[in-house]
C-alpha cells in the first residue's frame, strides 16, 4: 500500500461499523447523529471523554443570520472580508445560507441558547469582523459547553457506540486505495485496550485543531494535530496550514506560561470592552473602522506592534465599566478564570496577549467534506473547506462544523456499503521521543508565531529537521506520548514549509520581510502532501480549483 504509518503493534481487536467518526466535538457528533438517523451503524472514537474536545471551550458563540434585518448575504460579506481574499465564495455561501436552519436543528436536538425573557427569541451579540449582532450564545460565555452537553446527550440517547480514551493512529485502505477504517490505541482498561481497528466503509475526521504545536494556546491538551498527520500519512492533501489564527485576547499568565491558556472571549469586546496599553491608551482607535472589533488578525497584529513599541509583554482589556452584575451574568466563566489567577476584571483591567487559537487550514475537502482520499471525509477544524480563507471570522467555526457535518452525512447516505479488506500502509515512519513535543513547541513559538520572517522560518525548519534527524538514532517505544510528539513534529514541518512558501503577508500569516499582500502572485492556496520518503511536496492552486461540489447521489460508495 502507498503511504506511511506510525510504528505500532498490530491490532488485537476489531469493531465493524458503516461509518467511523474520529472526534466528539460539534462536527463529529453531528455527523454521527445524522448518519445514525439514516440507519447507518456508527462508531465514534474520542481521544478522552466525549466532552473533552475544543467545542466545550468555545465561549463566544455561533454565528448565523438569525436576527431581524440580518441576511446570509451580509454574513457572507463579513466572512469574505475577514478571509482576506482566500475564501472559496461557494463554500462561504453554503455556510451562511444553510447555517440558520442548522442552528435551529441544533436547538431541536436540545441545545439551549440564551433567550429574551419577554419574546423568547435567541439573544444575539457582536464579535470582531461582524457588522451585525448575529452571535448566539448560551450560559453567557459557555456556548461550547452547552452545545457539547446537548450533542453528547443525544448521541447517548441514540445508542451510538462511543470508544473513549482512544488515539487514532492511521487509516486503513483497501486494495483500491479507498478508506476502509482506522487503527487506534485505547488508553487504559475498558471494553477495548491497546491497539485495535474499526473497520468501516466511510471514515470521518473531526479531530479538531493542532494548537499544541505552540507553547501557549487556547486549545486543550488533546489538540495535537492527529487528524492532519493521519491524513498526510494516508496521502491526502492539506491546504493553508500557514494560516494559524492567534486569538488577540488570551489571559496573560506570565512569560513562562505554557500549555492551554484561559481565553477571554471576543464577545467581551463585542459588549464594549476596550484594549489599552499600560498608560490606558486605546491603541485600536484609528487602526480600523471597527476598532477593537476588527478581524482577529488585525487586532493580534496591533497588540503585538504595541507590545514591541512599548517593550511590554502584554496589553490590557478594560471592561471595568461593565459592573459586577454584568460580569456575573454575561461572562461568568471568564470572571471565574480571571479570579482564579488573582485578577478581578470588575475592579481592574485584564492582562492579555495573543496565543495560538485556531487553524484556518487543514485537510483539503470539497463542499461535501470529501478529501482527496476516496472514502475519507473531514469536517470541523481539522478540515479546510475554503470557508475561512486566510483568517477565520469570529464564531464561524461552530457553524462550519454543523453545516459541513450535515453535508457529509447526506453524502454518505443511510449506509456507505461494507468496508473492503483494509490494511495499514506497509512503510513505517520513525517515532520521536515524547520530550520532542516541548522542543517542537519552543521552535514553533520562536520562529512561526505571530511574527514571522524568512530568517525565523528557515531557522525553525532547520531546527525541526535536526530534531527529526536526532530521533533517527534513538530507539523509541511506541506509545501515546511518542505518537503525539511524532504527529506534532509532522504538522509543524508542514506549517513551516507552507509559511516559507507563501512570500507575502495575508490574514493571519504575517511575514515581516514581506509586509504587503500580493494578490497578483499569492491569491492562491498552498497545498502540501507527504511523499513516501517523508519529504514534503509543496504546490499552489487557485481558489476556484478546490475540488468541485457534487450532489450526494454522485458520491462514490464503498464496495467489498
Amino acid at each position: 500500500m502507498s503511504g506511511i504509518r506510525l510504528a505500532a503493534p498490530g491490532p488485537g481487536w476489531s469493531v465493524d461499523a458503516d461509518v467511523v467518526v474520529i472526534g466528539s466535538g460539534v462536527a463529529g457528533l453531528t455527523v454521527a447523529l445524522r448518519c445514525a438517523a439514516g440507519g447507518a451503524r456508527v462508531a465514534v472514537v474520542t481521544k478522552a471523554r466525549p466532552d473533552d474536545g475544543s467545542t466545550r471551550w468555545a465561549q463566544g458563540g455561533i454565528a448565523a443570520a438569525l436576527g431581524e434585518g440580518d441576511t446570509p448575504r451580509q454574513h457572507l460579506d463579513d466572512t469574505l472580508v475577514a478571509g482576506a481574499g482566500l475564501c472559496d465564495e461557494e463554500a462561504v455561501r453554503t455556510l451562511v445560507t444553510e447555517g440558520p436552519d442548522a442552528v435551529r436543528r441544533l436547538v431541536a436536538t436540545g441545545a439551549r441558547f440564551d433567550t429574551d425573557a419577554t419574546t423568547g427569541e435567541i439573544l444575539l451579540t457582536r464579535e470582531g469582523g461582524h457588522h451585525r449582532r448575529r452571535i448566539a450564545h448560551a450560559g453567557g460565555d459557555a456556548t461550547g459547553a452547552e452545545i457539547s452537553r446537548a450533542l453528547v446527550a443525544a448521541v447517548r440517547e441514540a445508542g451510538i457506540r462511543i470508544i473513549e480514551h482512544a488515539l487514532v493512529l492511521d487509516l486503513l485502505k483497501d486494495a483500491g486505495g479507498r478508506a476502509a477504517g482506522v487503527l487506534l490505541h485505547v488508553m487504559g482498561e475498558g471494553q477495548h485496550d491497546g491497539v485495535g481497528a474499526v473497520r468501516a466503509g466511510a471514515v470521518v475526521l473531526a479531530t479538531g485543531g493542532m494548537g499544541q504545536v505552540f507553547s501557549a494556546t487556547t486549545n486543550p491538551s488533546v489538540s495535537t494535530g492527529d487528524g492532519v498527520a493521519l491524513a498526510l500519512r494516508a496521502g491526502a492533501e492539506v491546504s493553508d496550514l500557514e494560516f494559524v489564527q492567534f486569538h488577540p485576547t488570551v489571559l496573560w499568565l506570565g512569560p513562562d506560561a505554557e500549555g492551554q491558556q484561559p481565553l477571554v472571549s471576543e464577545a467581551v469586546r463585542g459588549e464594549g470592552a476596550h484594549l489599552v496599553d499600560a498608560d490606558g491608551v486605546r491603541f485600536m482607535l484609528g487602526q480600523h473602522e471597527l476598532a477593537e472589533l476588527a478581524p482577529r488578525d488585525i487586532v493580534a497584529k496591533a497588540i503585538t506592534r504595541r507590545m514591541q513599541e512599548t517593550g511590554a509583554d502584554h496589553m490590557y482589556l478594560d471592561a471595568r465599566h461593565f459592573g459586577a452584575a454584568m460580569w456575573a451574568e454575561r461572562f461568568p466563566t471568564i470572571l471565574a478564570a480571571c479570579r482564579a489567577h488573582g485578577i478581578d476584571p470588575v475592579t481592574g483591567p485584564i492582562p492579555v496577549a495573543p496565543a495560538a487559537h485556531y487553524a484556518s487550514g487543514g485537510v483539503r475537502t470539497d463542499l461535501y467534506g470529501r478529501t482527496t482520499v476516496p472514502g475519507l471525509y473531514a469536517c470541523g477544524e481539522v478540515a479546510c473547506t475554503g470557508v475561512h480563507g486566510a483568517n477565520r471570522l469570529a464564531s464561524n467555526s461552530l457553524l462550519e462544523g454543523l453545516v459541513f457535518a450535515e453535508r457529509i452525512a447526506a453524502d454518505i447516505g443511510g449506509a456507505p456499503g461494507p468496508a473492503g479488506e483494509g490494511v495499514p500502509a506497509a512503510r513505517t515512519g520513525r517515532l520521536v521521543p515524547p520530550e520532542t513535543r516541548f522542543a517542537v513547541q519552543r521552535v514553533m513559538t520562536a520562529g512561526a508565531g505571530v511574527l514571522r520572517s524568512r530568517q525565523s522560518l528557515e531557522r525553525a525548519a532547520a531546527e525541526l529537521a535536526r530534531i527529526e534527524e536526532e530521533a533517527a538514532d534513538k530507539a523509541v517505544e511506541p506509545g501515546t506520548d511518542a505518537w503525539e510528539a511524532t504527529n506534532l513534529l509532522l504538522v509543524a514541518r508542514v506549517l513551516v514549509a507552507a509559511a516559507l512558501f507563501r512570500e507575502e503577508t495575508r490574514g493571519s500569516h504575517w511575514r515581516e520581510d514581506r509586509p504587503d499582500r500580493d494578490d497578483a502572485a499569492w491569491r492562491r492556496h498552498v497545498l502540501v502532501t507527504l511523499r513516501p520518503d517523508r519529504t514534503l511536496a509543496v504546490s499552489t492552486t487557485a481558489t476556484a480549483a478546490f475540488p468541485p461540489a457534487a450532489p450526494p447521489s454522485a458520491a462514490p460508495r464503498s464496495t467489498a
